[in-house]
């Protein structure tokens, strides 16, 4: 049930909430399924159960699909959280989660989040270690195939995000309201144990929510009005996060259409007892939120200011996503 300390001023309940929610729901099914003799729910054939991980493993998030928040959760309503294997490489395993809330006074009920999340079994023994997954039975030969050309669509995906990732916010001295300066936001968090796996390492739902609220303040500070988040755009994790470190969560907006905001989101870490390592970057994505009314009706939102070369190309590049998901919306809704 969704309580106070869930929710934004206007009893909204934060997207990072729900990612949180989601996360939680995809590590117990794919943990429970990489530790299955037989691939848990899924009866495979004898001669496949070679392939099953041979000793315990933790399954860890490595990459959650687009994410649309299709209606908002309030204080008060029951969210419901559903998770199902859709895939299963040698290594990954691929599950769709759906949230629905449900309001316990009057019985309705509305579908609230669907989203992809794929994680990777890691050894109990030796975190480093990647073990092999279960595989499981497929219903058509075709929902393998649809699933295996996803696997190679996020792979390839999740290599050219990394590649590219070398980007570091500073802080701007007296910035112009509307400015990317002006809106930035950072947060710096020491990992704990309640932040962690049986691993020590940090549950990709707690970075998720932490990744949300630094959004949010970005989103909040550009345009001084209730916000709430439309959508997350993949968010890949590149690396584990230590118990002990400290990590740095900034966010900046790159794009903003008439009703729209694009935030950039990434987590660096710092090693912080025992580790020679100097800080990498662990996680990236891009959130999307929107303007309310106190009514809760869609806002104008003032257009971002570019003042460098690289804040133009940011937003040009944003624009092009924000275009380039218009259209795959629009038909979708032709093919409906």
């Amino acid at each position: 049930i969704m309580r106070p300390d869930d929710a934004n001023v206007a009893g909204n309940v934060h997207g990072g909430t729900i990612l949180k929610m989601i996360e939680e729901a995809g590590a117990i099914i794919s943990t429970r399924h990489c530790n299955s003799q037989a691939g848990g729910m899924w009866l495979v054939p004898l001669p496949l159960l070679s392939r099953r991980p041979q000793e315990p493993c933790v399954a860890a998030l490595a990459r959650v699909e687009r994410t649309d928040f299709l209606s908002p959760v309030c204080i008060g309503e029951v969210a419901n959280v559903s998770a199902e294997i859709t895939y299963t490489s040698r290594h990954s395993v691929e599950v769709q989660v759906n949230v629905m809330s449900e309001n316990i006074l009057t019985g309705a009920k509305k579908v609230t989040n669907k989203a992809t999340l794929w994680y990777v079994p890691l050894s109990l023994k030796n975190v480093n270690k990647v073990l092999e997954v279960p595989p499981i039975q497929y219903a058509r030969k075709e929902q393998e195939d649809e699933g295996k050309k996803r696997y190679e669509e996020q792979k390839l995906d999740r290599l050219e995000t990394k590649q590219r990732n070398g980007d570091v916010i500073f802080p701007v001295i007296n910035p112009e309201p509307h400015t990317v300066g002006y809106s930035q936001s950072s947060l710096i968090h020491l990992v704990g144990p309640s932040d962690c796996t049986l691993l020590g390492f940090v549950h990709g739902g707690v970075t998720m929510k932490l990744m949300d609220e630094v959004a949010g303040i970005v989103a909040a500070r550009h345009c001084k009005t209730n916000i709430v988040t439309a959508s997350v755009d993949a968010i890949n994790f590149h690396e584990k996060i230590k118990k002990g470190s400290v990590i740095t969560i900034s966010g900046r907006m790159t794009f903003t259409s008439n009703k729209s905001m694009e935030i950039e989101v990434f987590v660096d870490a710092d090693p912080f007892v025992d580790e020679p390592r100097e800080r990498y970057r662990a996680v990236s994505a891009f959130f999307t939120y929107v303007s309310l009314s106190k009514e809760g009706k869609p806002l104008p939102v003032p257009q971002l200011l570019t003042e460098t070369e690289d804040e133009k190309r940011r937003f040009e590049e944003g624009k092009g996503r924000y275009l380039q998901t218009k259209a795959k919306r629009q038909a979708q809704m032709q093919q409906a």
